[in-house]
């Protein structure tokens, strides 16, 4: 079996689209001991490809992370391949909020280390993590004015969703974060912390990194937002979670209350729709309402629109050795910087 996707991303689409079964998303992770890990890539992507499984997967010495989605028919199979082994043994699943297409292809990735932090692991106890809290634990510690809540995830992430009155790191990434919020809170230690992400794997490092500097009272939503929508739902609780749940698969997020908090980057109207630029060599992730996406047709800018309709042998030339793509592929911190661009190249006619 080849063990690596050979189509491109239309005919996977088709593919996807004469299929006649219903497919279950799910994400899980746990920090573990892999010995050799290249060698288990190999086995999980026959063994998943073989049934059909769609999604990506990291690998490293220290453990697994994985989102995925499986045909339905296959599921009991597929959780029976991964309890076989026994460090996923019991393994606690995050299933979708809502079910739509997620992923095209199968991708295992062997990695350094399964979530990005930027920490050398030797230097602390990574096995010694705060307090995990169900949802209804969560709701009743946030009541508390001794209470900091920490959204351990990126800006623009929380800027489509985010718990009520939640502390919201300005950062692109999690290696970027750990330091800030360590900052943030460094006259707070005499608080009782709580942090949360999507899934919970990044609470798992970013709780023993705050221990570890000297942080006491820290606490971690269990199962992160996914599984907190699910035991609002199922035990009727108060959702105190506002807007959507970002998502890094085609997905990219789950609707968790009507409250829509963001705006378009482009016209600023209310919109949490996130886009990414249809120009292959801009590839922005921003926001952008209905109207927006009809008008540029998925597209951040005039420029980026003038572009996709050129032919596409002339949008491969131009995009040879560009760099753009390396600068605009994590979102917008400030959309009104957006707005800006798109009025400076409408008023200078946006030369190509």
């Amino acid at each position: 079996m080849l063990l690596r996707n050979k189509y491109d991303k239309e005919t996977l689409f088709k593919k996807l689209q004469t299929e006649n079964f219903e497919r279950k998303t799910l994400s899980f992770y746990r920090y573990c001991t892999i010995h050799n890990p290249n060698e288990l890539r190999d086995e999980l992507y026959e063994e998943w490809g073989n049934l059909n499984v769609l999604g990506r997967i990291y690998l490293a010495k220290e453990g697994i992370n994985a989102q995925l989605n499986v045909p339905k028919p296959n599921l009991e199979q597929f959780i029976n391949t991964l309890e076989a082994r026994e460090i996923f043994k019991s393994m606690p699943f995050k299933w979708a909020v809502e079910e739509k297409e997620s992923f095209l292809k199968l991708k295992i990735k062997v990695r350094n280390k399964i979530v990005a932090d930027g920490l050398n692991d030797n230097t602390f106890d990574i096995t010694n993590v705060g307090n995990h809290l169900t949802a209804e634990e969560f709701n009743e510690a946030m009541n508390s004015d001794d209470t900091i809540v920490v959204d351990m995830r990126n800006h623009y992430e929380s800027e489509i969703g985010h718990f009520e009155n939640a502390l919201l790191p300005k950062v692109e990434t999690f290696k970027e974060e750990l330091p800030v919020v360590k900052n943030l809170l460094e006259d707070k230690k005499d608080k009782k912390i709580l942090l949360y992400c999507t899934g919970g794997i990044r609470c798992e490092k970013a709780s023993a990194y705050l221990k570890h500097n000297g942080f006491e009272d820290v606490n971690q939503l269990y199962g992160g937002i996914i599984e907190y929508h699910k035991q609002v739902k199922e035990k009727e609780l108060p959702n105190k979670f506002v807007g959507k749940n970002f998502v890094f698969d085609d997905r990219l997020a789950e609707r968790i209350s009507d409250d829509v908090i963001a705006v378009c980057h482009q016209c600023g109207n209310p919109s949490d729709d996130h886009t990414n630029c249809a120009n292959v060599g801009c590839n922005l992730l921003f926001i952008q309402c209905s109207s927006c996406k009809t008008d540029y047709k998925n597209t951040c800018t005039p420029r980026c629109k003038a572009i996709i309709e050129l032919p596409e042998e002339v949008q491969k030339e131009r995009r040879k050795g560009s760099k753009v793509k390396k600068r605009f592929n994590k979102g917008l911190e400030h959309p009104e910087a957006l707005r800006a661009l798109i009025a400076e190249q409408q008023k200078n006619g946006f030369n190509l």
